[in-house]
């Protein structure tokens, strides 16, 4: 299973719940590596297996680095949580910057599509998979 921005909060509850029930686990985080090593070790402790991937999914580049990256350690791919995401302040839509909404969709919208692509190229039976399943979180905030 992969989790994207899987080191802290849900994503992180998500890494722990799957990994309790058996699943080899990778999830990916963008700049906190002492949050996904922590969780790293905390698996590692009750017997999981796990990877942390530094990737920002906003990145082209940085997802495929991600998914090769699994691809080598774990050999396959079963599911992909789309969890990775962004919300900048409150604000009127007459004070959104164009940096900030691009900023926004390149993560939360484009990096979520970007994911589901390399993982269906994985999972799909017509692709030489053998089935999976993609869940796609949001927030309030969309």
């Amino acid at each position: 299973l992969l989790v994207t921005g899987g080191s802290r909060g849900i994503g992180a509850a998500i890494v722990r719940m799957a990994a309790a029930r058996g699943w080899l686990v990778a999830f990916s985080y963008v700049a906190n590596r002492e949050a996904a090593d922590s969780l790293s070790r905390e698996l590692e402790e009750t017997g999981a297996k796990a990877l942390a991937v530094q990737a920002d999914v906003g990145s082209e580049a940085d997802v495929m680095r991600l998914f090769e990256t699994v691809d080598a350690h774990f050999g396959s791919l079963d599911g992909l949580v789309n969890n990775a995401g962004v919300v900048d302040q409150k604000a009127r839509i007459d004070e959104m910057s164009g940096e900030r909404l691009e900023r926004m969709f390149r993560i939360n919208v484009i990096g979520s599509i970007l994911c589901a692509r390399e993982a269906v190229k994985r999972m799909s039976s017509r692709h030489g998979g053998r089935g999976g399943a993609i869940v796609n979180l949001s927030s309030a905030a969309a």
